[in-house]
């Protein structure tokens, strides 16, 4: 009997055991399966235009860049662009809205087949993304209420300032201001709202973009107009896509020629900008910087 036990005893034992490494073994597959997926597969050039359609994505709150109208169509200086691309490739086009801080991975996932959502070209993006030539140029801006003016940013130093997450503008205080404390949010309507509310003291992102902001939001200003480095905004692919990175290269060259993202600027940029921006202080023709 006593062996009986025993032996009971060890098969329970055994069983344990066994079901024990089992779980880890299937926790470690599951694991394994996770970031196999982690990385999808970039349609190629003739897969989107097998496919009739390309698909972008963009702000939907970044006015007058990216943004979704009251009828609920996507506009914007990128759109007008993206709707182009579209034309030129042959196929329709489907924008997908994207925050800041995830346009790598839309990338990475493959659930767009191109950003133009603003993207600026850095280094460190340049590792996980390829960029095509540059369509516009940038700096980033601050903007303030008139009766606690920002003019720079050491004013900022034991204040809140207002960033997106995932932008240039976050990388840049996190950096060199360490001082400033950082309201972070996802979308930029949220930024926005914010600044409106009183939650933060400033708000920055590039200055293109607060500059049109401020021209419409009175009791706001743009105490710094450029800070950081002179940048550079340029579509992006999943990175390793050659054939559509070389496509959007030749197309950004090609409509150069017919001088089409001064065009883009009148259209889109200079009603919100009027008088107040200069053009070519701003876009990049042909992908050529001057």
């Amino acid at each position: 009997m006593k062996n009986i036990k025993k032996l009971a005893a060890l098969l329970l034992l055994f069983t344990l055991i066994t079901s024990a490494l089992a779980g880890c073994q299937s926790k470690s597959d599951k694991e394994g399966t996770d970031s196999a997926t982690t990385t999808g597969t970039a349609r190629t050039l003739e897969e989107i235009k097998e496919s009739g359609k390309v698909i972008i994505g963009v702000f939907s709150d970044k006015k007058p860049f990216g943004y979704v109208d009251a009828d609920g169509e996507y506009q914007g200086y990128d759109v007008y662009f993206g709707n182009r691309i579209a034309q030129d490739l042959g196929v329709k086009v489907e924008y997908v809205s994207v925050e800041a801080a995830s346009r790598v991975e839309y990338l990475v996932t493959a659930k767009v087949d191109i950003i133009l959502a603003n993207f600026t070209v850095t280094p460190d993006r340049a590792e996980k993304v390829d960029f095509a030539l540059p369509y516009m140029k940038v700096a980033l801006g601050v903007v303030s209420p008139d009766s606690a003016l920002i003019t720079s940013p050491e004013q900022l130093n034991g204040k809140t300032l207002i960033v997106n997450k995932g932008t240039t503008a976050e990388t840049y205080f996190t950096e060199n201001y360490p001082d400033v404390k950082l309201l972070k949010f996802d979308q930029y309507s949220e930024a926005y709202g914010a600044l409106l509310d009183g939650r933060g003291d400033a708000f920055t992102t590039d200055n293109t973009e607060v500059l049109a902001w401020a021209l419409e939001n009175k009791g706001y200003t743009v105490g710094i107009e450029s800070l950081g480095n002179l940048d550079t905004i340029a579509p992006a692919v999943q990175k390793g896509n050659t054939e559509l990175l070389n496509w959007l290269n030749e197309e950004i060259k090609t409509l150069g020629t017919e001088n089409f993202f001064h065009k883009a600027y009148d259209e889109t940029l200079a009603p919100v900008y009027g008088d107040a921006a200069d053009p070519d202080s701003l876009v990049v023709e042909g992908g050529v910087i001057e």
